[in-house]
């Protein structure tokens, strides 16, 4: 790798600093980028919203990914075929002859072949447009020869030549011509005339058999019974052996019972299932009368076929038979050339004598010789792709800077789409390639993600998506809630989510955190609270019944005790105590307003929360800066060299809450229910506030009243000692 000597500029892009490609002079110095300045090392070619050709032409090697070294030659190359790399920078789906490097050598190529295509099409201009270059069979229509090694019927103007061409794909296949006729190559042609000469001898060496021109047939009648006439034959022997087995190797009469019940036509099957006919001592097989009425056509063929003088035959000339068919069979079974078959053995020799593999061969060579023209006019093709998408690509690339746009209509390559679900949108939806690589590696992006499957039933098409939310609240998600996806062309799927991976979304869920959590808390102590009460009531109650006797006493006192005063007493005085530490609440309430203010009881209030949930929000603040992107790539065949922080500014151009305008006119009976409500909310605080003002006002007067008693007594007891003292004076006197 070469050392950088090319003056980079920089800039903070994701919260990362990174190399900045704004010029044609940038892209022609990739190769000089250190690796470890690339956002990205590789991506896969598939599920980015990227035009798939360019893809593929940058994917050299065909593995399926796009390495940086295969991003550094397609830079190479084009910097040296075009005139200036400014070009790619402008972007376009055209050039004109005037912008291919004409001193370079591939450059020129590329520059004639462009006049070419535009001259195939019959199209006269000073440039040339990716549509006119995407089409290689109008652009081939009209040529004879277009360097593929496939020739056609339109390579030649020789009948003989165009029917062996038909003939070849006819029996050995053909292959697609650049034009996209179906043509043949070297291979086919060679198939073809060994096909010929291999049938020809192997007809030319023919065994006719023991039964002529019916041996084919004689052979076929043999075969069909062939394992039924060897049953029998056994079937024979057992009974020669020991003629006590005669009855279980012969037809059960219970077998046929079974099955007479019924449309004896419609159980043939099972029919065909018993011996061939009655097996006997001596082994001998009837041909006429006493055959399985299943199998009476075969053998009725055979007899005719094969033995026609014959009303029986036994194993020994049965086997005699099988054997004259060795020859044929082995004459059948070294068949070659079956490919040709088909046309016949004149019309093989004939094509043999003619021997027209020579011509076509020639042909091949013709169009093999215009091969490295034919390419160049795909590398214009590519070019042209290059020069369209080549720096938008780069942009995601190297930098990511698509995805970092504060244009809300510029998105990354790997953005699917957007997700709608629990009143919000989100447009940072990547699809996912391998489910089994998501959970352990995305979880570390710090990031709240959905995983949804995306179905389209107008389309057929499904996938997955992993959608990730930086805004909103979580308290309505989870797995299998529906929702529905957008792609970048607008088709409609619907979403379900199958997977979570929780993290923090957002600061205001992070201040509302604990007291959510409190409130869970004291819910369920509620609910298992009030279940224990609900079971041991009913326990009590079931232990009542199973105890009751069937006595009007019995039953009266157990009505009696249930109706118990003490318990009510018991009920009214925690009611009692419930409301009485109510009332010192809010008597605490107002002498705290009394002492401190109201707008100080409001601060303090506020600050009390403030220590409740400043931990919970400076912890996610944390955390929510540290938002890496990466990992989810990562886990989707990409590999990120950099981090891809997404903060929670940034965070809120990704995800988009709902918002409702005020309502002018709404149903005036719903509006009236609005009303109520405010009026009966605000009622309430305007109360609370009251009374805790007047508690508050009253404790003042009390206070001051007790101050100004406490002075009065004071200023008695002052004026009562003055007059002790007096009393005492005049005394002393």
């Amino acid at each position: 790798m070469s050392k950088e000597s090319y003056n980079w500029k920089y800039a903070s892009v994701g919260g990362s600093v990174r190399v900045k490609i704004e010029s044609g002079e940038d892209i022609a110095h990739l190769h000089e980028l250190d690796r470890k300045k690339w956002t990205v090392l590789s991506c896969p070619t598939t599920g980015l919203e990227f035009d798939a050709k360019t893809l593929s032409l940058l994917d050299a090697d065909g593995d399926g990914r796009i390495h940086v070294d295969e991003v550094i030659a397609a830079s190479q190359w084009l910097t040296s075929v075009l005139k200036t790399p400014e070009i790619l920078i402008k972007g376009g789906d055209s050039l004109k002859f005037s912008d291919f490097n004409k001193k370079s050598e591939e450059g020129a190529r590329l520059e004639k072949s462009a006049r070419q295509i535009l001259s195939n099409l019959g199209i006269e201009k000073d440039g040339i447009s990716l549509a006119e270059t995407s089409d290689n069979e109008k652009i081939f229509a009209e040529t004879r020869f277009n360097g593929d090694g496939i020739i056609t019927e339109a390579s030649t103007d020789d009948g003989q030549i165009k029917e062996t061409i038909k003939n070849i794909i006819a029996t050995i296949g053909s292959s697609k011509d650049r034009s996209g006729a179906d043509g043949v190559n070297t291979d086919q042609i060679e198939a073809f005339y060994t096909a010929l000469a291999d049938y020809s001898a192997w007809k030319a060496a023919e065994d006719k058999g023991p039964f002529g021109d019916n041996t084919e047939a004689a052979l076929a009648a043999c075969e069909a019974v062939k394992d039924k006439v060897a049953d029998f034959f056994m079937r024979c022997k057992l009974i020669s052996f020991d003629e006590s087995v005669a009855g279980v190797v012969d037809v059960s009469v219970d077998k046929v019972g079974a099955i007479s019940g019924g449309d004896l036509s419609a159980a043939t099957g099972e029919i065909a299932t018993y011996p061939l006919a009655r097996p006997v001592k001596d082994g001998k097989l009837p041909l006429g009368n006493g055959i399985n009425p299943a199998w009476q056509g075969a053998v009725a063929a055979l007899k005719s076929l094969v033995f026609p003088d014959k009303e029986e035959i036994s194993e020994a000339e049965w086997q005699e038979t099988l054997a004259k068919f060795d020859s044929y069979n082995a004459w059948k079974a070294a068949k070659k050339g079956a490919e040709v078959e088909p046309l016949g053995i004149e019309a093989v020799n004939a094509a043999l004598k003619a021997d027209c593999k020579a011509i076509l061969l020639g042909l091949i060579a013709e169009d093999k010789a215009l091969e490295e023209e034919a390419l160049s006019i795909e590398a214009v093709d590519k070019l042209l792709h290059y020069v369209r998408d080549f720096y938008t690509f780069l942009k995601n690339y190297v930098v990511l800077e698509d995805f970092y746009d504060k244009n809300p209509d510029t998105k990354a390559i790997f953005q699917a789409g957007r997700l709608y679900i629990d009143q919000r949108s989100t447009d940072l939806c990547v699809k996912v390639l391998d489910a089994g690589k998501q959970g352990d590696i995305s979880a570390l992006s710090g990031m709240y993600i959905l995983y949804c499957n995306c179905v389209s039933k107008v389309s057929g098409k499904s996938f997955p998506i992993a959608a990730v939310l930086t805004d909103g609240d979580v308290d309505g998600l989870r797995v299998g809630k529906n929702a529905i996806f957008y792609d970048r062309a607008g088709e409609q799927y619907d979403a379900t989510v199958t997977g979570i991976i929780d993290n923090p979304i957002s600061l205001r869920q992070a201040f509302w955190a604990p007291y959510k959590k409190v409130g869970k808390w004291i819910s369920d102590k509620i609910d298992k609270s009030a279940a224990e009460k609900n079971d041991a009531s009913m326990a009590n109650l079931t232990a009542s019944a199973d105890s009751a006797t069937s006595s009007k006493e019995g039953a009266a006192a157990t009505v009696q005790s249930t109706f118990d005063i003490a318990k009510f007493a018991g009920i009214f005085a925690a009611i009692g105590m419930a409301l009485g530490f109510i009332g010192q609440a809010l008597v605490s309430l107002a002498k705290g307003a009394a002492n401190l203010g109201f707008v100080k009881v409001v601060l303090v209030i506020i600050a009390v929360m403030l220590v409740i949930s400043l931990p919970s929000v400076f912890i996610t603040w944390r955390k929510l800066r540290k938002r890496d992107l990466g990992p989810v790539l990562n886990a989707n065949g990409w590999a990120i060299n950099a981090a891809a922080y997404v903060n929670t500014k940034f965070g809120k151009t990704l995800t988009t809450l709902v918002k409702y305008p005020k309502l002018t006119a709404v149903d005036p009976a719903e509006r009236k229910k609005v009303v109520r409500k405010r009026c009966l909310v605000w009622t309430i605080v305007v109360l609370l506030l009251a009374g805790c003002g007047y508690l508050g006002y009253t404790k003042y007067q009390a206070c001051k009243a007790a101050k100004q008693q406490a002075a009065e007594a004071v200023e008695a007891a002052v004026d009562a000692a003055e007059t002790v003292e007096e009393t005492i004076s005049e005394n002393a006197e």
